[in-house]
């Protein structure tokens, strides 16, 4: 009964097209902001902001860029730890070869070098899809590693394609302690989230999804193939370099191309089909189930099997985790094919009529 919309009318077409016309759903995202904000910043401890937090956050972020050009224009990628790694290495060269330049901007500059980058090898969706488009996109992998170990000026010269940063800023407040990093990343995440919420209701994200439901039938009603795919694929890739970006300055700080590797790319890729495709809500329960169930399963799978008076070694631990983290996945894509999101939107329509079975 706490979740229906008795009583709450509409008079215009702006109260209508609201993000969340619900005042349930309104109340409920500023509690979770303000908990997010203010609470878990007073409570939570360093090693739970280092080891989860902060990963959950970035890897949401990233997991958004994926599900734009995955889950709304339907172009399948495995080049996301490529798109990462250029909008790290943009950033940081931005950083370190133009004195006083502040963080957000070279962050920034990071997110565009990563969407001039995806634009290049998102030219082949113009011809192909499906397989054939996912085995171009991981072509991008390969040639980012390639590059980032063989051309030193990338690495400022580095012989060991190694690179770091410190002395970071925001406003004139320095970004080192582990609450500050959580707080920054956070802040982008809710900015980005915002923006790609209500590029995905506009007309942009209503082509992407003509795309991805039947391209040729889009073209016929007018719409640009070229346009549209090209245009996902750059705002995919800005979002993605940024969430690269900030995986080294503020997670890593110190890092090299393997950090990047093709590993990262199908982890974000199971993010969003986990978490959902098509759904800006996917990402996050994408992240948090990718991010969060390993530390669990490390945790406390050590103590389930000492019940039953199992000992279980350091690399029994990191087998089992494997496997259970796989058997979960091919459960999830066969229960819910649609991912988590779907199964919280079908939670809030029941809600909305409870207790009435129609």
């Amino acid at each position: 009964m706490l979740y229906r919309e008795n009583g709450q009318f509409k008079t215009s077409y702006r109260a209508d097209q609201a993000i969340f016309p619900i005042a349930q759903d309104r109340i409920a995202i500023a509690l979770m902001l303000a908990v997010a904000f203010v609470v878990v910043p007073m409570l939570a401890s360093d090693y739970i902001f280092r080891a989860i937090l902060i990963p959950f956050v970035i890897m949401a972020l990233a997991a958004l860029g994926v599900n734009i050009l995955v889950g709304y224009c339907g172009q399948i990628s495995l080049g996301s730890g490529a798109f990462m790694a250029v909008g790290a290495y943009g950033a940081y060269n931005f950083f370190v070869r133009i004195p006083g330049l502040p963080l957000i901007p070279a962050l920034i500059l990071g997110g565009l070098c990563a969407t001039f980058f995806g634009i290049l090898f998102g030219l082949p969706s113009l011809r192909v899809k499906g397989l054939y488009l996912a085995v171009a996109t991981l072509a991008a992998q390969f040639f980012s590693d390639w590059m980032f170990l063989r051309i030193k000026w990338f690495t400022n010269n580095s012989d060991s394609g190694s690179v770091s940063v410190n002395n970071l800023q925001v406003f004139g407040m320095p970004i080192e302690s582990a609450t500050s990093k959580y707080i920054f990343c956070l802040a982008v995440l809710v900015v980005v989230a915002l923006l790609a919420k209500n590029l995905v209701r506009g007309s942009v994200g209503r082509e992407w999804m003509a795309i991805r439901d039947m391209d040729v039938a889009a073209a016929v009603i007018g719409i640009r193939p070229m346009y549209a795919k090209l245009s996902a694929f750059a705002v995919s890739s800005f979002i993605i370099g940024m969430a690269g970006a900030l995986w080294a300055f503020v997670h890593l700080g110190a890092w090299e191309p393997a950090a990047f590797s093709v590993e990262v790319s199908f982890r974000l890729l199971f993010m969003v089909i986990i978490g959902g495709l098509g759904s800006i809500m996917g990402g996050f329960f994408g992240a948090a189930f990718i991010v969060v169930l390993p530390i669990v399963l490390n945790q406390f799978l050590p103590a389930l099997v000492g019940m039953f008076g199992i000992e279980i070694s350091t690399a029994g631990v990191s087998h089992a985790e494997l496997m259970i983290f796989g058997s979960l996945i091919v459960w999830f894509l066969i229960v819910e094919p649609h991912g988590l999101a779907k199964l919280w939107s079908t939670a809030k329509q029941k809600l909305r009529l409870w207790p009435f079975p129609h």
